[in-house]
């Protein structure tokens, strides 16, 4: 297992650069630049900073310099965010993300693998619809339309929460955004556990524990279980990455200090380093994340092999 992973992070090398370098380009051939503001700044004012940034130099010479700080951990400086380097925004925003999406996730397949659960072991009943019909209901509406309707209801109306803030991570300021991210990780999660666990609980080894007489809650617990929630451990890889990098629509509902809203910002500020380092963090994130996924398999599934 150890020459696989070292395999796939090896294999991961080109595929990061790949994503540097689309990235990299894209963000310097769409118009605009960081220091096009409402007021148009004096020329010698804007050559000063371009020369500053290294702006002024050919593209190609840009994306060298780039990489090469790469390779030393500099994603260089914010253009917007004075005497703020990106690694330290990054750095500042990251444990603020990293909270909301631990939390969002534990919640979620706590939840999810427990309401997929029910339904599957009550197929076509009553409690089954009722539990599909709220997951669905979950995947249809969007985070952007939870997240006002939670704040105008519970923290407007009826006054029971704060609607937005840090406050260090209180735990009040924590409930709606936690609950915004997670509620469509429980629908996804749910549907995914039903759909896996009916098939499970049809497999032959399953009919032969059930032969045995051993109770129901063992068979499902101990035998069941660990099969159905491999569709899950595939799906959490890639969620979990989009969720501990920052919502971009919560974070920005919320006014919360994550890395979702600094790359919204960087975004509309055209901030190019700030940007480009939200996306190699993200792709990086995601590409660890996936290659945990893979080994997990082999922990829950004994067939699975990465010899």
């Amino acid at each position: 297992m150890i020459a696989y992973f070292l395999r796939r992070l090896i294999s991961a090398i080109p595929t990061l650069l790949a994503i540097i370098t689309i990235a990299f380009f894209m963000m310097r051939i769409a118009p605009g630049g960081p220091f096009d503001t409402e007021r148009r700044l004096p020329p010698e004012v804007e050559a000063n900073l371009e020369k500053a940034y290294h702006l002024n130099e050919p593209l190609v010479a840009q994306y060298w310099d780039y990489l090469g700080g790469i390779l030393h951990g500099d994603f260089g400086p914010s253009f917007r965010y004075k005497d703020f380097t990106v690694t330290e925004l990054i750095r500042a925003g990251f444990p603020v993300s990293l909270k909301l999406g631990l939390s969002a996730i534990v919640i979620a397949l706590v939840l999810g693998i427990a309401f997929g659960t029910y339904a599957a072991l009550r197929q076509n009943r009553l409690g089954d619809h009722a539990v599909m019909g709220l997951a669905v209901t979950g995947i249809a509406i969007p985070n952007y339309v939870v997240a006002p309707l939670l704040t105008l209801v519970l923290g407007i109306y009826l006054g029971w929460l704060p609607v937005g803030g840090w406050n260090d991570g209180a735990f009040r300021n924590m409930i709606l955004p936690v609950a915004t991210l997670a509620l469509p990780l429980i629908a996804y999660v749910t549907r995914l556990t039903r759909g896996s666990m009916i098939e499970v609980l049809r497999a032959n080894y399953i009919r032969t524990a059930r032969a045995k007489g051993l109770p129901m809650r063992l068979i499902v617990w101990r035998h069941a279980l660990p099969a159905a929630i491999l569709p899950v451990i595939t799906y959490l890889g890639p969620a979990a990455a989009a969720v501990l990098t920052g919502s971009l629509v919560v974070e920005q509902i919320f006014g919360l200090p994550g890395i979702g809203r600094y790359f919204i910002q960087g975004a509309l500020n055209r901030d190019y380093t700030l940007v480009m380092g939200v996306v190699i963090f993200y792709a990086s994130l995601i590409i660890l994340l996936n290659l945990m996924v893979d080994l997990l398999y082999a922990l829950l599934d004994p067939k699975v092999s990465y010899r």
